[in-house]
């Protein structure tokens, strides 16, 4: 097995573009296995590569003693002083050994190892190639479909597009160019994997970037993207050059940059608006074309109520609810958009009921609704000195109106627990046995229960005719106990 290996490395690291020093390890580690198993593993063997030679040579290790014990790790002075005449007692001679001996199994272990170090190491170049490209937009060409998942060839190396990450009605076959943007690249215990997407919102903005050169100069900065992929995308743009439209710069002549975009992403339409810090003056970009007339915001819960023109309604939410789900994820807030109309009912339902707050009339009510006190309850858990700040009234009286809102509410609560009260009391009546009831006598009250009219409740909801011929009575007689009943379980005495 003598090879001569120096063209062959250097093929493979031609090839492969794999480190040379990996190569030889790889060889030697190789051939050491399969030595170990042909010889012996107990015996002490090593490989080297001689680059003069351009061989592996073996070479087992002896211990040079007086007497021997162990004839494969121990050998006599005198057998030693054949090979070499220097050495002494206690030296570890080595002694090459015949690779032809090895034979055809171990020759094809050996190389059953290098072959699957050699791809471990291709793998680990990849890998560390694309790792740098997460984020990159590349190019392949569709190499196989798979269960919907597209395989994608990137040269030296091969993607997949999940189906998933494909854009809607999108169809490839194989041998088509596509391009994608690299979502993710792991390793895995088959060498690596990289993941594509085409649906990304940062694919969007990196295609912008091939196409405008101010985006790609760093001019014109891409804030933020919200996509429904094959269907509709907004982009927030904003430009560091007061002299620079970032919005112009991106939709290019007569539209020629956008549109480039657009067919890249199969006619997916693209809204390009300008970006803006005032979450509020962004929404308004956001939702364009529709005109916004008010906006309530709720900082805390980043929440955005919007009141549009009713005409306007429809356009600002979009077909199926489109632009204002896309406004939504573009500005990263909630949105609620309501039209003039139903705001302005809204709003005098919500003043009504402040009015409720002893010492507060329309004209505060109007100002506690403008500043963000929706109900009766919010007020009663302000601290008078803030709503004194807001209304812009005395400490005292804002103390008498939140003191107002917290026994209005008190109430409220008392009067929702008795109402609860009553209905239990009710339910209770109503179960009680029908011999209860005042003007029951035993024998009707055994008739009815003979007939499954066993409680007071079922008396009231027993029909007319059903009494008259269990207990022999007239209409008159049957709708008077019905009658009675009722008024049994809502008050619980008889008249």
């Amino acid at each position: 097995m003598e090879l001569k290996l120096n063209e062959l490395i250097e093929e493979v690291v031609r090839e492969k573009g794999v480190d040379k020093k990996y190569i030889i390890k790889a060889l030697e580690d190789a051939l050491l296995r399969a030595s170990k198993k042909h010889f012996g593993s107990h015996k002490d063997i090593e490989v080297r590569f001689n680059p003069d030679l351009g061989e592996l040579e073996v070479f087992q290790f002896k211990t040079v003693v007086e007497e021997v014990k162990d004839p494969d790790l121990e050998i006599s002075l005198e057998e030693a002083r054949k090979i070499d005449p220097e050495c002494e007692i206690g030296d570890s001679l080595g002694i090459k050994l015949n690779l032809n001996e090895l034979g055809r199994i171990a020759a094809q272990t050996a190389k059953q190892v290098i072959m699957q170090r050699v791809r471990d190491a291709e793998s680990e170049v990849i890998y560390q190639e694309f790792k740098d490209k997460k984020g990159e937009i590349v190019s392949g060409v569709v190499q196989r479909i798979e269960r919907g998942n597209i395989i994608v060839s990137l040269g030296k190396a091969e993607a997949i597009l999940p189906k998933k990450e494909q854009i809607p009605k999108e169809v490839y076959k194989r041998g088509d160019r596509i391009r994608a943007y690299v979502l993710d690249v792991q390793r895995t215990s088959g060498g690596y994997q990289i993941i594509l997407s085409r649906t990304h919102p940062n694919f969007l903005a990196k295609l912008f970037q091939l196409e405008v050169p101010e985006v790609a100069d760093g001019t014109v900065k891409i804030m933020a993207v919200a996509r429904e992929p094959g269907e509709r995308a907004k982009v927030a743009v904003m430009s560091l050059d007061p002299d620079v439209d970032p919005v112009g710069a991106c939709v290019g002549l007569r539209g020629s940059r956008v549109q480039n975009v657009v067919q890249e992403l199969r006619g997916e339409k693209i809204d390009i608006i300008p970006w803006h810090e005032d979450p509020a003056r962004f929404v308004c970009n956001a939702l364009a074309p529709a005109k916004v007339s008010k906006i309530y915001i709720n900082k805390s819960e980043k929440t955005m109520e919007i009141v549009v023109p009713d005409d306007q309604l429809s356009l600002a939410i979009g077909k199926g609810g489109q632009n204002v789900r896309l406004a939504s994820k573009l500005v990263g807030w909630r949105i609620d958009i309501k039209s003039e109309s139903k705001m302005e009912k809204l709003s005098q339902e919500i003043i009504s009921k402040l009015q409720q707050i002893p010492g507060v009339g329309e004209l505060i009510a109007r100002l506690l609704y403008n500043e963000g006190f929706y109900s009766v309850e919010e007020v009663a858990e302000v601290e008078p000195e803030e709503l004194a700040k807001v209304l812009g009234v005395s400490l005292e009286k804002a103390k008498e109106i939140v003191k107002g809102a917290q026994r209005l509410v008190g109430k409220e609560v008392e009067e929702e627990e008795e109402e609860l009260d009553e209905k239990a009391e009710r339910i209770r009546r109503g179960d009680q046995m029908v011999d209860k009831l005042p003007g029951i006598n035993p024998q009707w009250a055994q008739w009815l229960k003979d007939e499954g009219i066993e409680s007071i409740r079922d008396l009231f909801q027993a029909d007319k005719g059903q009494l008259m011929r269990i207990l022999k009575i007239s209409a008159q007689e049957a709708e008077e106990l019905i009658r009675k009943a009722k008024q049994y379980i809502d008050t619980g005495y008889v008249s």
